[in-house]
Formats: structure tokens, C-alpha cells, sequence
């Protein structure tokens, strides 16, 4: 079982309480402005006062409304069928693409803010395609995204789908991958920095099924532009529906993932609490005898 508040915010008028004491003795100050004239006494805390906190207290309590339950679970509402197309192929290898880290390559660089984007999909269907001579599904797709970002570190690094770049079969089979979800909206978002030279299937006919699908193609180039064939990346973009990018660095290709999440935001992720019963009655009641048995008391000394 698990303890929680439904409004935790409301606690804070907790930091009032002080002011039962502070508050008093200040008012004694108004009304009677020559303190020197009353009998001399030490603050006590008497029983009035102590009731009036404790009810207070209680009351507080209750308008955070407490409860407990047994589980939480997001709610599955349905975001993007969305699958990521890595390349990691040889030339992936190459260091100096991050400023800050100059012997990263740009493999590893483009791993780690693609894990960065893929824990801000909140309620997406994600997938990975890793591709080179030829290409393969490292992930289906998954709503568990924390397991997504965890098998990026069981794949190994540059070369295990080959060294060459196979971009039709990449696509080709991102747009497989796409075929177990059911959202309405399905994006591809293709990573490179090499020519196509390999494969079964050519970008074009990569396209062609997009477009019959209706996926959008995002392209990114990593890198010089003369490594890649940038009319190609451009092309497969805007006839998906899509756009293409270009950086030269790691920090224009964060700027490209913050652009992306813009064009295809995510939706933000809502939660249920399981087997919840409230507890905010019990303070209630608490609160409210000690009041009725405080106002018998003082009635009683009248």
C-alpha cells in the first residue's frame, strides 16, 4: 500500500500554525498598548490553545484530502506511432561531431540525445531501426520507454548492422515496424551521414510505401553536407509530408530533436491511482468531535 495527497499544496497552510502564538500575542499589544500596567506572566501553553492547533491541524489535513492505494498506471491514451532509423554504419565511427566531447563519435553523440528525445515521448509508441549494409528492428514498438532507452545500451557500437548504408531497407523496414501500432499519426525519423550504397530497396520505393501509408519521413544529415546526399534526404522528407535537417554538430542536432517534438508534440501523460480509498473523512471527524467536545467544555463553565 502506498500513502499520497490528492491536493499537497494545501499542507502548506500548515506554516500558519505559528501564528496562533505570534498572532495573540501581538493582538494583547493592540488592545492593551501599556503592557506594564497588566499582572506579569509567562507564556503557558494552555488547553484552549493546543485544541484550537490540534483542530486546525486536523482540518488542514483533511483538505489535502489523503488516500491510499495499492498501484498507479498512466492512462493509455494513444500518442504517435513513432520509430527512430539510427544509422551505424562505419562512418558512424568518426569523433569531433561533439564540441564539448571531441572524442565522442558521432554514434555515441547521437545515441545519447536520441535517448534524451525518446524521454520526453511521454504517451508515443516508440521503436528503433539500426541500419547499415543492411537493417534490422532493435525495438518494437513499446510504450515502456525506460526499456527502449536501456536497449540502446545493449547494442553494440558502430558496424553491427554493417558498414555500408542501406537507407531503402531502413526505411523499408521502419515502415514494418510502424505496422504493429495503431495510432492515428506514424513518423519515421531517419538518421544519417552517408550515401546510400546498399540494399535491396532504393529510398524511392522506401517512399513510395510511405506514402501509401502515410507516414511522415523526417530526415536528418549528421556531419558535412558532402557526405551525404542531401537532395535525397530532402526529397524523402517533403514527399512524406515530412522535413528535413541538417547539423554540423552536436548542439545543432539537439536544436533538430527540439524542433521535431515541436512539429510532433506528445501528449502529457496522465495517471490513476489503483484501488484508491480516500481518507479524508477520518481528520474531518476527528477535527469536528474535538471542536463539539470544546464547545461543552466551555459551556459547561458558564
Amino acid at each position: 500500500m502506498h500513502f499520497s495527497f490528492l491536493y499537497p499544496y494545501a499542507l502548506l497552510l500548515l506554516l500558519l500554525l505559528p501564528c496562533f502564538v505570534w498572532c495573540r500575542k501581538k493582538a494583547q499589544i493592540i488592545y492593551f498598548p501599556k503592557e506594564e500596567w497588566l499582572p506579569k506572566q509567562s507564556f503557558a501553553w494552555d488547553n484552549l490553545l493546543l485544541w484550537t492547533m490540534a483542530i486546525y491541524t486536523l482540518l488542514v489535513i483533511a483538505l489535502a484530502s489523503p488516500f491510499y492505494y495499492s498501484s498507479k498506471s498512466s492512462s493509455h491514451k494513444k500518442g504517435r506511432d513513432l520509430v527512430l532509423v539510427l544509422d551505424t554504419s562505419g562512418s558512424m565511427a568518426e569523433r569531433g561531431f561533439n564540441k564539448e566531447n571531441p572524442s565522442l563519435s558521432k554514434y555515441d553523440t547521437s545515441v545519447d540525445l536520441a535517448k534524451a528525445f525518446i524521454k520526453n515521448r511521454h504517451d508515443d509508441n516508440v521503436g528503433l531501426v539500426v541500419f547499415g549494409t543492411f537493417a534490422f528492428t532493435a525495438s518494437p514498438l513499446t510504450y515502456d520507454l525506460e526499456a527502449l532507452v536501456e536497449m540502446f545500451d545493449l547494442m553494440s557500437s558502430v558496424g553491427i548492422a554493417g558498414t555500408s548504408t542501406a537507407i531503402g531497407d531502413a526505411l523499408v523496414e521502419g515502415l514494418k515496424t510502424l505496422k504493429a501500432g495503431e495510432a492515428k499519426s506514424k513518423v519515421l525519423i531517419l538518421l544519417t551521414d552517408g550515401v546510400h550504397n546498399a540494399g535491396e530497396h532504393s529510398p524511392r520505393q522506401a517512399v513510395a510505401l510511405a506514402q501509401e501509408q502515410g507516414v511522415k519521413v523526417y530526415t536528418i544529415g549528421i556531419g558535412k553536407k558532402s557526405d551525404y546526399d542531401v537532395p535525397l534526404l530532402k526529397s524523402i522528407a517533403k514527399d512524406s509530408g515530412a522535413k528535413s535537417f541538417f547539423c554540423q554538430n552536436s548542439d545543432e542536432l539537439k536544436e533538430v530533436y527540439e524542433e521535431i517534438a515541436k512539429l510532433e508534440p506528445s501528449p502529457i501523460r496522465s495517471e490513476e491511482y489503483l484501488n484508491q480509498v480516500s481518507l479524508f473523512l477520518y481528520p474531518l471527524a476527528l477535527a469536528m468531535g474535538l471542536l463539539l467536545l470544546l464547545i461543552l467544555r466551555y459551556e459547561e463553565r458558564e
